[in-house]
């Protein structure tokens, strides 16, 4: 942007690129801000502050590319209620952070109760700055997931936008602040959907993995894991598990629209790709989620042997980058 300035081109970065914070005046979603974004390379977003810094609705060149569930956007009151069932009040949006401490089936673990997926997208992030430096946008801020007498966790979250690009970088770092270690489960749950995701897509993997299907039903699919249909009444979802050894990436491929998602995360702290495929007639969406468990429940991955564990005082980061461009 400075250079653009300095070569006269420009005189003012708001004629390229959108960055300002907005407030939902009305409906289910009143109250709730939104950092808007919108850069020369053709990515506009939704980041929401009162939902742990989470991406809502994305499009790239004026096309949607994210998946927006039936429920769209809460307000922060009923966000941050925990109140309403995970059914009624999930968003969807381009990512959905699960965690800290619990992904998948609410359960009771240890006398203490889990709400599905947990509680993060429900935490208000603290310290939130969102600047333009040089040719990137940064937005900064701090999520807390706290109890009296228990767990103390501080995600720090950043992320990065190219002012000239369509890449979202998205890098957290996790801290435990107790002298005790603490069991933590995450989920970054990336959500896509039409047109980006119809039957004309392709999903590609690398071939260097095992897939496990969740489901007897799911088994069913392995042999189209990576293609699509148009929409199906009634249809049940499907989940996989990918355990990657190398290559930690997944690209999906529209040619018919002439785009592509490229999706590449830390591997070393996020081993396993979890793919949730829905044809289902209006919630049909694919969701790409890099993750360290399998997203059975705290209690359950207990039992299973495969509950991470933060140590005392530990740190663990975590890097998701999504990046759309043409084919």
């Amino acid at each position: 942007m400075d250079s653009l300035i300095k070569k006269g081109y420009i005189g003012n970065p708001a004629q390229l690129v959108t960055l300002r914070r907005v407030e939902v005046r009305e409906g289910r979603a009143k109250g709730t801000e939104i950092i808007e974004v919108h850069t020369s390379g053709g990515l506009q977003l939704d980041i929401l502050p009162d939902a742990g810094l989470d991406i809502g609705q994305v499009r790239y060149r004026g096309i949607n590319v994210s998946w927006m569930s039936k429920n769209g956007y809460d307000s922060p009151s009923i966000i941050s209620s925990h109140e309403m069932e995970f059914i009624n009040s999930f968003p969807g949006g381009l990512l959905y952070t699960c965690g800290l401490r619990n992904a998948g089936p609410a359960n009771r673990d240890k006398g203490e109760w889990h709400p599905l997926h947990g509680r993060y997208h429900g935490l208000q992030a603290e310290h939130v700055c969102a600047n333009i430096e040089e040719n990137e946008i940064i937005v900064k801020g701090i999520i807390r997931e706290t109890a009296l007498f228990g767990h103390v966790l501080q995600l720090k979250r950043v992320i990065r936008i190219p002012c000239d690009g369509a890449r979202i970088n998205i890098h957290d770092e996790l801290t435990n602040l107790t002298p005790r270690d603490e069991e933590i489960m995450m989920i970054y749950h990336c959500n896509f959907g039409y047109p980006l995701l119809s039957e004309k897509a392709k999903l590609i993997l690398p071939m260097e993995r095992e897939t496990i299907p969740r489901t007897e039903f799911a088994k069913t699919g392995l042999g189209r894991v990576c293609e699509f249909d148009a929409p199906i009444d009634g249809e049940e979802e499907r989940v996989f598990f990918h355990k990657m050894w190398k290559n930690f990436c997944a690209t999906l491929q529209n040619p018919d629209l002439g785009i592509q998602m490229n999706l590449s995360w830390s591997g070393d702290t996020l081993p396993i790709l979890a793919q949730w495929r829905c044809m289902a007639s209006g919630d049909y969406v694919l969701g790409l989620e890099p993750t360290n468990c399998y997203i059975m429940g705290r209690h359950n991955e207990r039992e299973n042997g495969t509950l991470p564990v933060l140590k005392a005082f530990g740190t663990v980061s975590n890097t998701v980058n999504i990046e759309f461009t043409d084919m």
